[in-house]
Parts: structure tokens; sequence; C-alpha cells
């Protein structure tokens, strides 16, 4: 199962991942993790994202997915993987698809969990209050707000790019979190 989950902050993207991962073996790529990793392990384009990130730039997209094309070779992802925190944006969408199609491949599914923004704000607000010492610095709703505006302005158009490709599964992410679980493995087939 190739699948990406798709969100905005505080959707609960990470949590269905990890059990996505515990219970059917679908490894969890973070683009993160992975420049790390590869940059760590020397690889070809973990040199050139080495060197990008050196001098303080963003990485392109052609690197990341350079990045991601090295990791779903990997044994370990032989079940299938969830990609974490990429694609951002239509463009990097696109570019995923390519290198996807180039190895004969596609992605099975982009399961989107569709949320409230409005509750979002006041599940953080309560958290954050209830949070004994603190809540994290970014953990609090002027942060979400902000983060959210970016996720509709850049990443909720992959919405309309991948329900154009027939791809998209759309789950109600307001419900409990046991049955956010059910809905995904429903529309998955699992």
């Amino acid at each position: 199962m190739k699948l990406i989950l798709l969100g905005p902050p505080g959707a609960g993207k990470g949590t269905q991942a990890k059990r996505l991962e515990d219970k059917y073996g679908f490894v969890q790529l973070s683009t993160g993790d992975m420049l790390r990793a590869a940059v760590a392990a020397g690889t070809e384009t973990g040199k050139k994202a080495e060197a990008i990130m050196a001098r303080g730039e963003l990485v392109p997209n052609e690197v990341v997915v350079g990045i991601i094309a090295e990791r779903i070779e990997q044994p370990d992802v032989a079940k299938g993987y969830i990609l974490d925190g990429f694609p951002r944006n239509v463009a990097q969408a696109e570019a995923l698809d390519e290198m996807l199609k180039g190895k004969g491949t596609a992605l099975d599914a982009v399961v989107e969990l569709v949320v409230d923004d409005g509750i979002l704000l006041k599940r953080i607000e309560t958290r954050a209050a209830e949070t004994v010492g603190g809540a994290r610095a970014d953990d609090n709703a002027e942060a979400l707000k902000k983060r959210l505006a970016v996720y509709h302005e850049q990443t909720a158009p992959l919405s309309a790019y991948y329900k154009g490709k027939g791809r998209l599964k759309a789950v109600d992410g307001m419900k409990e979190m046991d049955e956010v679980t059910r809905q995904i493995e429903a529309a998955l087939g699992l």
C-alpha cells in the first residue's frame, strides 16, 4: 500500500499513520527523517541535500523526490509506506507522480482527514491549558492559526489534484480516534 495521509495540522495524521504502521507494517516515511538519514548515509542525493541545508536553503523538490525514490527501494517498505510531510503542494505532488511513474508504480490512495478548523483551535487551546509545566512553543492557538493558513493556501489544493486522479478518499477526522481508524481501513479496503 502506497499512501499519503492528507489533512491540516492537528487532524491526527501522525496518530493514524502510526496505527497503520503498527497494524499493517506500512512504514511511515517522514521527509525530514529521510533527509537526515540520506545525509548521514552519505548517499549521492544526501550529499546534495547536505550542501543545500548547510547554506540554510530549502531542499528543492527534485532532491526530496530523489531521497524518496531511494528510500522506497529499501526492503523494509515492501508492505507499503505512508508519506508524512510530502507532498506539501501540487508541484511536489506532480514531481512525486512522475518519479513513481518512472518506477512503474503509483500511489494507491490519498486519505484526507476532513476536520473543522474551529474545533481544532478549541482542542489546542484546551490541551495547552491542561498541559502541566506549559505547552510546547508551537502548541498554541496563534501558532495553529498560522499553520492552518499555510495549509489552506499551499496544501489544501492537493485534495482537488488527487480527486481528479481518482485517488482521494475522504474520512471524517472529527470522529473518535478508533472510528477514524475504522473509516481509513474501510476506505482502503483493509
